[in-house]
């Protein structure tokens, strides 16, 4: 998608400090981080959300599930915990519409999401 900033980043067209890359998914440091470690898992085909998930591309569900965990290794925070939310149209809170994950940690959280 010509607009979408995500499909930017994984062109390359704008920069981004990138923790994690292969052929099917790019994860990189939020410019807005909500915790000491706040990385987003984005799958590299553009999807609109979870709602968009179908019998075609729910395999990227997977391969972004093993990004994570590869994600917390490489940030150090496996052993202690994260947090991971996936916010999915306007009222969900998301704001780029390319299915992306947000994997938390660094600090203590509570189990309160508002």
């Amino acid at each position: 998608m010509q607009d979408c900033i995500f499909c930017k980043i994984i062109e390359g067209s704008i920069p981004s400090k990138k923790v994690l890359e292969n052929d099917d998914i790019i994860a990189f440091h939020d410019i807005n981080p909500a915790a000491p470690v706040h990385v987003l898992v984005v799958p590299k085909v553009h999807i609109d959300s979870l709602e968009a998930l179908n019998s075609r591309n729910i395999d990227v569900v997977v391969k972004v599930h093993q990004a994570i965990l590869e994600v917390a290794k490489i940030m150090n925070i496996n052993s202690k915990g994260y947090r991971v939310i996936v916010n999915c149209g306007k009222d969900g809170g998301q704001t780029v519409p390319h299915l992306h994950y947000h994997v938390l940690g660094g600090t203590a959280m509570n189990e309160k999401l508002l």
